[in-house]
């Protein structure tokens, strides 16, 4: 009885989400055909009722945002062209919009420049993905498996002495890509990015409504989320200014 039943409850499952995937394309035909007469407050209502039966795509995003964008809604418009670069991350069209988006804020904040040794330690982190550093890990850990069960093989001691520098290689190489794969994952988790929702926000140095006003944002803002205390969020802006804000202010990007 139990593994009829197991199938049954794994065939409702498929049914249920190729209804629910026919139900979301629907919507998006009307949603699209709606943002195409100008009607975007009604494109923005269904493309939300998508969101909200837990599907999205870096498309749905993008869409979503430029009808938030023709109502001159500043901040949604930002926040999902934001979005929908996480998961198409440099796609041009996204990037161009969400540039003329960026014109709208009021709030000119210059990021602090690099160093030289910063930008080499991203380039070297973020040349691969981090799945695919850990895949290079497992890979080479294999090599260095292979080329000691070759040293204990091999007879010669040339050969002998080949293979061993080869599999310590290999192993060297496959913690150092491990490591890398790490690096990458909290570095992604470190990044909380955030876009400021509330129109004009003073920003205080404590997370407290009566502490002084550290500095004051618009809406639109992106920020970085480092901390939480209660319903108040420290954040940093790009050059290196700190302060708290109330979470109801702010809506998180990577919040899907």
């Amino acid at each position: 009885m139990k593994l009829p039943l197991k199938i049954c409850i794994a065939v409702l499952a498929l049914f249920l989400t190729a209804t629910g995937k026919a139900q979301g394309e629907a919507l998006f035909d009307q949603a699209t055909e709606a943002y195409n007469q100008g009607e975007y407050d009604r494109a923005i209502s269904l493309y939300q009722e998508i969101l909200e039966g837990g599907q999205h795509s870096a498309a749905l995003y993008f869409n979503l945002a430029n009808a938030h964008y023709k109502n001159n809604e500043i901040a949604p418009s930002i926040y999902y062209y934001e979005k929908a670069l996480l998961l198409e991350p440099g796609d041009p069209e996204v990037l161009n919009n969400l540039a003329f988006a960026r014109n709208m804020t009021l709030d000119a904040i210059s990021p602090i420049p690099k160093t030289d040794l910063q930008r080499f330690f991203e380039k070297v982190v973020f040349a691969l993905t981090t799945n695919q550093w850990a895949y290079l890990g497992v890979f080479l850990v294999i090599l260095f498996v292979a080329g000691y069960v070759m040293f204990l093989v091999f007879r010669t001691p040339n050969r002998k002495r080949i293979a061993l520098l080869g599999s310590l290689a290999a192993l060297g190489l496959g913690l150092l890509s491990t490591a890398l794969s790490y690096l990458q994952l909290r570095a992604y988790q470190q990044d909380q990015p955030a876009i400021i929702f509330a129109r004009e926000l003073p920003v205080r140095s404590e997370p407290n409504p009566e502490s002084q006003e550290a500095f004051l944002l618009h809406e639109g803002t992106r920020v970085q989320v480092e901390d939480s205390l209660g319903q108040w969020r420290k954040i940093r802006l790009a050059d290196g200014q700190i302060g708290w804000a109330p979470s109801s202010s702010l809506r998180l990007l990577k919040d899907f």
